[in-house]
């Protein structure tokens, strides 16, 4: 489900402080529950994750298309080559406060161009950085006030020009009707993959049949 930026902003994120210069692009509230602990279980997930195998096809096409539009015209330039606009640094671990420091050590993506930046017990924040924006995936632990969470998925961007502002407005139609909608299918069966073995060791119903 779509979220409101307001939704949000109503919880106390450390990355308004670290990408206080960024667009908050989308939020989506993830189909995936749990306890508090559960959290690192779906950075595990998301670190995982690979559009290219996604279960739908339109997803995988555009995908794909991405990738060789980005390397026929140059777009992913590697992070390190670029500054974020409006700065002199490349990346938003050079603005992180000292307690925020090294929390990612020794986590990386499997195929998603992203680099984490930091994490907490309930936030985490990885950016990307190409020809056409700086942009931040962050990842939201939300108390549902029952001792239960919910995952919350946030997009920051901030677009490189002219090229930046048309690349964003050509593909949103593309995010909001086919690649977020495909990926929250794809969460799910996964998060309910893994939670149905733990369930049944604890004697529980599987959440679809509760």
């Amino acid at each position: 489900m779509r979220l409101s930026n307001d939704e949000h902003e109503s919880h106390p994120w450390r990355i308004r402080e670290i990408a206080h210069d960024f667009t908050l692009e989308d939020v989506w509230a993830l189909p995936a529950y749990g306890r508090a602990e559960d959290f690192d279980a779906l950075l595990e997930l998301m670190a995982s994750g690979d559009p290219e195998e996604a279960p739908s096809l339109a997803t995988r096409l555009l995908w794909q298309l991405r990738w060789a539009l980005g390397k026929l015209l140059g777009l992913d330039e590697p992070a390190e080559a670029l500054t974020i606009p409006g700065t002199q640094i490349t990346s938003l671990s050079e603005r992180l406060p000292e307690d925020l420091r090294g929390t990612v050590a020794g986590m990386e993506f499997e195929r998603l161009p992203f680099t984490p930046v930091y994490r907490t017990d309930s936030e985490f924040a990885a950016e990307i950085s190409n020809k056409t924006v700086h942009g931040v995936m962050h990842l939201g632990w939300v108390e549902l006030g029952d001792g239960s969470f919910q995952g919350q998925m946030a997009v920051y961007v901030m677009p490189r020009g002219s090229l930046g502002q048309a690349y964003m407005a050509l593909i949103k139609p593309f995010r909001h009707l086919i690649v977020y909608p495909a990926l929250m299918r794809q969460i799910e069966r996964a998060w309910n993959a893994r939670s149905q073995p733990e369930q049944a060791a604890r004697g529980q119903a599987p959440a679809a049949a509760q």
